[in-house]
């Protein structure tokens, strides 16, 4: 399998890094001098959008080595374990955010509600500018089409989404504190402050749970999300020559590579017959996105897995 290095990508990221270390600064100062939890609770996600780009970096780096003989598949997990750390992480801190939330409810402290608008705002400019950064990569898609096949498509690069994700919801924070802090410049009601932290920790766990979800699910080898292990199956079948599949095994290396092993069922033929089988077996599945491919030539089932086309006819 074949290493994707991604220079453009390494780069927008060393530059988000720098832009997000510049909102941490300013509303780490801008929190402890105005007094908001909310300021805080922002500041405390932008050090973790920090902690989520270097480590989505690092993972980016690390899985453009090639494979060796102790790694045959490369290091692209290393983009899923990212994720996962990522998706942890956000978790932990929404759980803090909830405990001093809790604190500053029943104990509310006086706040600079004009500073905190004004350092809210500028927190929401840089992180708008950082998520179109690395939107474009967050959110490309690849469309294919098959004949009496619907639209297909390709998996986010879950590392990069989860990066993502990070900064997006603390730029939906931004818009929360700049609302918390207009409102208690008008009314006085310093109660909002903790109460627009909780806000800013559900949109977190939210986001947590999306990108744990999506890692998780690679981690267990399920069938990537967005394909059908019955299309695939009905699709390998439809090949002239093939007469059954059984032991269709479909999972992800990682968001970008998908791999699949199968037990093809043929009538009796000449190798050059099988040839020609075998070459439109992997036409179909790349059409699903599939390239990385074991397939193994039967002329009668060998009694692993189940009879694909006969199991489905039983059950119809």
């Amino acid at each position: 399998m074949e290493p994707h290095p991604n220079k453009n990508l390494e780069n927008k990221f060393v530059l988000s890094m720098i832009l997000t270390a510049a909102i941490l600064v300013a509303e780490v100062i801008g929190g402890l001098w105005t007094g908001s939890l909310a300021l805080l609770s922002d500041a405390a996600h932008v050090f973790m959008d920090i902690f989520a780009l270097a480590l989505s970096y690092l993972a980016l780096r690390l899985s453009a080595l090639p494979a060796d003989d102790r790694h045959t598949y490369g290091y692209h997990r290393l983009e899923v374990l990212a994720a996962l750390i990522n998706g942890l992480t956000l978790g932990w801190i929404a759980i803090e955010i909830f405990s001093e939330s809790w604190t500053r409810w029943f104990n509310p402290e006086p706040i600079k509600s004009m500073a905190m608008l004004v350092i809210a705002v500028i927190g929401l400019v840089v992180n708008l500018v950082v998520a179109f950064v690395l939107g474009g990569h967050a959110h490309a898609h690849e469309h294919v089409h098959e004949e009496g096949e619907e639209e297909h498509e390709e998996a986010e690069d879950l590392n990069v989404r989860s990066a993502y994700l990070h900064v997006l919801g603390d730029a939906i924070s931004s818009v929360g504190v700049i609302v918390a802090a207009a409102l208690i410049w008008f009314t006085g009601w310093n109660w909002l402050d903790p109460l627009m932290s909780v806000f800013i920790a559900i949109l977190i766990v939210v986001s947590s749970w999306r990108v744990l979800k999506s890692s998780l699910h690679i981690l267990v080898e399920g069938v990537p999300e967005h394909l059908s292990i019955e299309k695939i199956g009905q699709s390998m079948a439809g090949v002239p020559g093939v007469k059954d599949i059984h032991d269709l095994h479909v999972w992800s290396i990682c968001s970008g590579h998908i791999a699949l092993s199968a037990h093809v069922i043929t009538a009796d033929q000449k190798i050059t017959a099988v040839d020609g089988v075998m070459t439109e077996l992997k036409a179909r599945l790349k059409k699903f996105g599939i390239a990385h491919t074991t397939i193994q030539v039967e002329c009668e089932a060998c009694g692993q897995g189940e009879d694909l086309l006969l199991t489905s006819r039983e059950n119809a």
